[in-house]
């Protein structure tokens, strides 16, 4: 599964452009996300994009998967630090300014590069980047709906193994089985420092509920203190929601989808907490659309919430999040984020997550999530499944 060249250089054509704007002489690219995105391979490497020319892959390992898997026409061997700095002066005029992934970089990295790079300026690209992975092409798309049939599987599955007594992790086990089988990559990538994810988190009742460091509604337990979020001990009881949030990941591109399945049908308050959760989810699809600021989104949700008596336990309780949306695609968190405060537009082609999820101390969470597209009218849904709470 190779990316296309074209679309390979339609993505540089859009950094080149946004270099040259901003008197930007050239990127030098570092991070594995990026790297695909440009390059089309992960492999370990140097990504040199200059605002004019053809870029060039310095691989330092693999040159052979490199060749392979890049449709680039320049791909050669990194051979040291003064090679690469001599490359680096071929594309790039010296006493310019040459940008790096400084969100990312980590500070020895970063200070080993800005002496690579002493005869130039050197500036964050990072959200040059971010803003440009943000809208998907229809190739991206592609891809997105093809990991949105592993995720309507695993929870067609989800249906089929839940039982009273399993533990959480046994549920989750073989839920990522599944998925696993149909081609799932395995890992979820994040940005954010110190954010990591292991396929999503699968909770039952007051697990679901529990607070963890991940910048998110959910966080759970998770099996020890050194991951301490996810899938635990906790044993599936009946009458309870059980939080099935799982990405799904082929070719790189993932989805992010919820749903709430319950052995017997919960306590009656969750219930119409869920049914508001999904009404809140329509009308965000019939006013998201371009030109939409994304706060706009979140203030409607959040009123929705509040007016419903809901507002304590919206997206939280205690330690709350303030965004109801993330976006998605190589990444689990890219732009744009659905939050408060934010005022972002939407753009035809961007492709996010909508959350909007009640979280209740000691009983669990219920809520519901789709990953969409922005289009000129209104959000189209690319994951599939039923908005009904599964009741087995």
């Amino acid at each position: 599964m190779l990316t296309p060249k074209d679309e390979l250089q339609s993505r540089i054509e859009k950094l080149q452009k946004t270099m040259q704007d901003n008197e930007i002489g050239g990127a030098l690219l570092l991070q594995r996300a990026d790297l695909f995105y440009f390059s089309g391979t992960g492999q370990n490497a140097h990504l040199l994009i200059p605002a004019k020319g053809d870029p060039v892959l310095v691989v330092k390992k693999s040159m052979t998967r490199a060749e392979q898997e890049s449709n680039l026409e320049r791909i050669i061997p990194f051979e040291g630090w003064d090679k690469l700095k001599s490359l680096i002066a071929e594309s790039v005029p010296k006493g310019s300014k040459i940008g790096l992934e400084a969100d990312v970089l980590p500070a020895n990295l970063y200070f080993r590069y800005k002496k690579i790079l002493e005869d130039y300026e050197t500036t964050d690209i990072s959200g040059a980047i971010r803003s440009i992975r943000a809208v998907k092409s229809n190739y991206e798309l592609g891809l997105m709906l093809e990991a949105a049939l592993i995720s309507e599987s695993v929870f067609n599955h989800a249906r089929d193994v839940i039982m009273e007594n399993m533990t959480e992790v046994e549920l989750a086990g073989q839920l990522e089985l599944h998925a696993r089988a149909m081609g799932h990559q395995g890992a979820v990538r994040m940005r954010g420092f110190n954010q990591e994810l292991y396929y999503g988190h699968i909770m039952s009742g007051e697990s679901a509920a529990a607070i963890s460091f991940f910048d998110g509604p959910t966080g759970g337990q998770g099996l020890n203190p050194s991951f301490p979020q996810g899938a635990g001990t906790g044993i599936i009881k009946s009458n309870e929601p059980i939080l099935v949030d799982f990405v799904s990941v082929l070719g790189g591109y993932m989805v992010d989808q919820t749903r709430i399945f319950s052995i017997g049908e919960p306590p009656a308050h969750l219930l119409e907490a869920y049914r508001k959760a999904v009404s809140i989810k329509k009308a965000l699809i019939s006013t998201g659309k371009a030109g939409i600021a994304a706060n706009t989104l979140y203030d409607k949700a959040e009123k929705m919430a509040f007016e419903a008596g809901l507002g304590n336990h919206f997206m939280g309780y205690v330690e709350k999040v303030s965004f109801i949306g993330h976006g998605v695609g190589l990444e689990l968190d890219e732009m744009p984020v659905i939050a408060r405060g934010l005022e972002t537009r939407l753009e035809e082609g961007m492709a996010f997550a909508l959350e909007p999820k009640f979280i209740f101390p000691g009983e669990g969470t219920v809520g519901i999530e789709d990953t969409f597209v922005v289009e000129t009218g209104q959000l189209k849904q690319l994951t599939s499944f039923s908005d009904e709470m599964q009741i087995i």
